[in-house]
């Protein structure tokens, strides 16, 4: 097996082979052993200097980073566009090369507007991490889905896996669904036609407006927020009204005449996309994705830095 990524970035799926997933996965089994242990860290990262850079609200995916590179001893700085010079007008470009200016080895960046950190990796000298450009792509989150399920079910391969809820603005909807269909997995997404992209199927992946036969069809169900922020139209009548269509029950999970396996990227709304009940039940794998969250990005940053000139 190889043991050095094909790329230089994480800037999305899409750039990644099999290979660079699998090598991923086993880096973050080992890493998982580590934040497992009494004495927590490791000194992979010693003189690797990481600034976070998160130019929208994140509380999960920055604290998530955050824990992973002082995990693995590296020099940690964080920076919130809201509370900054960008607000005052400045450019990513400037924003960047000062921080640049400090010796920063590592960039995870988080940014409103697709394709931002494809733009940084061609004019900084910098390795970069995206953590969510707009509603394109969520690198590390679709890989700690993937883990979690190849921990769940030993394997992803032939797996049926249907993400259910706002597939239009959700960056880790598109994540899940380039990484599941290069693990050999079957994707299906399930919600309102308003909330589907046009041309998904083009991806590979099949829809299913009716979330009973969803269910009945996976062994995965992988339930999304809505995400009210990046809606400038209204694209149903009422979140009651969805929850009653698209809502996962424990009486739900309960009439089918299968175990399945439920996730959820976070935030949870409760009662919205998924009622406390189904979110706590023994189906669940959520508080499972929070801590492989940890070890795949503990691999990212871990194998990334290595490629280091």
């Amino acid at each position: 097996m190889n043991n050095k990524l094909s790329v230089q970035h994480l800037l999305g799926i899409k750039d990644l082979n099999k290979a660079d997933i699998e090598l991923i996965f086993s880096t973050a089994d080992n890493f998982k052993d580590v934040i497992n242990r009494p004495i927590k860290k490791v000194p992979s990262l010693r003189d690797i200097t990481v600034v976070n850079l998160f130019f929208e609200n994140s509380t999960r995916t920055r604290l998530s980073f955050e824990l992973a590179e002082k995990r693995l001893s590296a020099d940690v700085l964080n920076f919130t566009a809201s509370s900054s010079s960008v607000s005052k007008g400045e450019t990513l470009i400037d924003t960047v090369n000062n921080i640049l200016a400090m010796k920063v080895d590592m960039i995870v960046m988080r940014h409103p507007k697709v394709g931002a950190p494809h733009f940084l990796s061609k004019h900084v000298k910098s390795i970069i991490i995206n953590a969510g450009d707009g509603a394109h792509e969520h690198p590390t989150q679709a890989l700690l889905d993937a883990f979690s399920i190849r921990e769940k079910l030993g394997n992803v391969e032939g797996k049926k896996v249907v993400i259910v809820g706002d597939i239009l603005h959700s960056r880790v909807a598109l994540s899940n669904i380039f990484c599941l269909k290069m693990l050999g997995a079957q994707v299906k997404v399930c919600g309102p036609l308003t909330l589907i992209p046009k041309y998904i199927e083009e991806l590979g992946v099949t829809v299913e407006t009716n979330l009973m036969k969803a269910l009945q069809w996976c062994d995965v169900a992988n339930m999304l927020r809505i995400q009210l922020e990046r809606q400038d139209t209204k694209y149903f009548p009422s979140l009651r009204e969805y929850s009653q269509l698209y809502g996962l029950t424990k009486q739900r999970l309960d009439s089918l005449d299968k175990e399945i396996v439920v996730m959820h990227p976070g935030p949870i709304n409760r009662g919205v996309e998924i009622t406390t009940d189904a979110a706590d039940s023994h189906h669940s794998i959520i508080l499972n994705q929070v801590e492989n969250g940890v070890a795949i990005r503990m691999a990212v940053l871990y194998l990334l830095a290595a490629e280091k000139p």
